[in-house]
């Protein structure tokens, strides 16, 4: 790679990692702030319009002023790109449009220096239609060990000319793709493979001996090489009912993107469980064998308001946490937002198994337009995550305004708290990307009826200036980011503003929070619970510290049974003044939350 666009990382004085079990006797991942890389979009190092690992590492003093305690990279090994890192072909090195493994020893070292672990994507439903085990597959005559890997089945009908069953896609679409359609193929074979997602995914058999050994010299290997965890992608469609059965009929108004989750045959099945017991064996021992690390995995589990599922992935001997996303896609209602908090909190209460808080991901639209649309506060709108461009107008005001707040509110939580790239900026979703630019197989594979993900992938704006794809690229001229980037997108630039306005105001309240929530919330219990706090407002109780959020565009006075003699204000996402001077102030009446906010008060 060419230079990187700042010097090496590492600070003059290494900030240690936290012990791997603290003194209060959590482990490290129990309470961690962990930021999620979106490396491809995250800061280009070279000027050809790809971020890569040396851009990473050269803005780790930017992600570790967040109170980051680890970073989580999306998938960064050798890929054909289709879905972006998601399509992998070979699980043990590293896309060389993103570096080498010597560039991620650089990067892991020096996160290592900044007391910021690394986490790593594993993909285990499916690989690339590349990857060297597939390509052998498709070479291999029907029944050989190279096609048991996958998950080969003869086509129906007398010619076989019909898929093997009625599965369909997650991104639109049969599931199923004939070997005798794909080009250079023998036009005979009448072999159908499984594809969960696209043609270019295809599914492992994890029942096959060699798949398992796969994966666990593949954890081994990232472990060996110091990575503290990984964040196991799409764990719900691993493992298949083994005989293949049709799908039962659906609701009839149920869209063609979500019909496989409600396929019961490929969804949250058993044998998948038995995956997961395979690989926490395979953690359990590495553990024993070294001492000294405590490496950890997370589900994503897209399970909404489905708690058992999340209470079945966090059993002592599978994974150590999964994300609750419930909070991420609540409308915002007292009555939601209390639901997806009960949950986690009684869940932890009953297992040990501390939440992982969720707001944003590169899977779903950002918050602040989200949160801006005005059938936000609708209690029907559960993810409020339109495939198509809706009609509706969004005001960034008031969505940056309650994503201000709901971040404040789930800092104060127990658990851990996973932060998406570009949050910490504000940045609203890109609506309007240009067809031909964008490149999501949910976009493609459904002709332009849906919208995809591209826009909360564009890459990050750095600073104000467009000749340097605002700071994206090293130089001036650049080859043009791999999304586009807006014209307007410098005005949430990490250095946005002049003068007294000097920065970015989420970027001061992301960095407020760190220094609050070290201070005040994770020094408290693990254990939390809700409180009765008076109608537009959630308050959650744990130790001596209350958060309580108003979701109301308005002055809200908490229940007095909630408030304390001794309580004070020790943090708000928003300003407070005093009505008649105007200046900011710490101890006005703490009983009155302002509308749209949070704030923390403890005894």
């Amino acid at each position: 790679m060419n230079d990187p666009i700042a010097p090496p990382a590492t600070p003059d004085d290494p900030t240690p990692l936290r012990p791997t079990v603290g003194e209060n006797g959590r482990r490290w991942w129990q309470d961690a702030v962990v930021y999620q890389a979106y490396v491809r979009s995250f800061r280009d190092s070279t000027g050809n319009g790809i971020g890569d690992l040396e851009g990473l590492r050269s803005s780790l003093d930017h992600i570790a002023s967040l109170g980051v305690d680890a970073l989580w990279l999306n998938p960064c090994y050798p890929s054909p790109q289709r879905d972006h890192g998601y399509d992998v072909a070979d699980y043990f090195d590293i896309e060389p449009d993103y570096g080498t493994l010597d560039a991620f020893d650089r990067l892991l070292a020096d996160a290592h220096g900044h007391g910021i672990r690394i986490l790593m994507d594993i993909v285990p439903n499916h690989c690339s239609s590349d990857h060297p085990w597939f390509r052998a597959a498709l070479a291999a005559a029907p029944g050989s060990d190279e096609r048991a890997r996958f998950w080969f089945r003869d086509g129906r009908g007398v010619d076989g000319s019909e898929p093997p069953n009625n599965w369909m896609s997650g991104f639109g679409g049969s599931a199923w793709t004939r070997v005798g359609d794909l080009p250079g193929a023998d036009p005979d074979d009448v072999q159908w493979y499984l594809g969960t997602f696209t043609p270019h995914q295809p599914d492992f058999d994890h029942t096959n001996a060699d798949v398992q050994q796969l994966f666990a010299d593949a954890l081994e290997f990232w472990f060996d090489r110091g990575v503290d965890g990984f964040r196991v992608d799409a764990v719900s469609p691993v493992g298949k009912h083994p005989d293949l059965p049709d799908q039962p009929p659906v609701p009839p108004d149920t869209h063609e993107l979500d019909i496989t989750w409600e396929n019961p045959y490929t969804v949250f099945r058993p044998e998948g469980h038995d995956v997961w017991r395979r690989w926490r064996d395979v953690i359990d021992r590495y553990t024993e064998r070294h001492p000294d690390r405590d490496p950890m995995m997370v589900a994503e589990a897209y399970a909404v308001r489905q708690p058992d599922v999340i209470r079945e992935f966090t059993r002592p001997d599978e994974f150590h946490q999964a994300f609750t996303f419930d909070l991420m896609m609540s409308p915002w209602d007292t009555g939601s937002i209390e639901w997806a908090l009960r949950e986690p909190l009684e869940l932890f209460a009953d297992t040990g198994a501390p939440p992982a808080w969720v707001l944003n991901n590169h899977d779903i639209q950002r918050i602040v337009t989200r949160l801006g649309r005005s059938s936000a506060a609708d209690p029907a709108s559960w993810t409020n995550n339109p495939q198509r461009l809706p009609d509706e107008p969004v005001d960034l005001v008031v969505g940056t305004r309650r994503a201000r707040a709901l971040v404040a509110f789930v800092s104060a939580l127990p658990g851990s708290l996973y932060l998406y790239q570009g949050e910490e900026l504000g940045l609203p979703e890109v609506l309007d990307l240009p067809d031909e630019a964008r490149q999501d197989p949910i976009f493609l594979s459904t002709h332009g009826q849906q919208l995809g993900r591209d826009g909360c992938r564009v890459p990050l704006p750095w600073t104000t200036d467009p000749a340097t794809s605002f700071g994206f690229s090293p130089r001036p001229d650049p080859t043009a980011p791999w999304l586009p980037q807006p014209d307007w997108w410098g005005r949430y630039a990490a250095d946005a503003g002049t003068g007294a306005d000097a920065g970015n105001p989420m970027l001061a309240l992301y960095r407020r929070l760190a220094v609050a929530r070290s201070e005040h919330a994770t020094p408290q219990p693990l254990e939390a619970e809700l409180l009765p706090a008076g109608d537009g407002l959630v308050a959650v109780r744990r130790g001596s510290l209350v958060a309580v959020l108003n979701v109301t565009d308005r002055d809200v006075r908490l229940d007095s049974s909630t408030v304390r003699a001794s309580i004070r204000r020790v943090f708000a996402s928003e300003t407070i003044t005093d009505d008649v001077t105007g200046d900011a102030i710490d101890h006005a009446d703490v009983s009155t939350i302002p509308p749209c906010s949070t704030v923390w008060l403890r005894d």
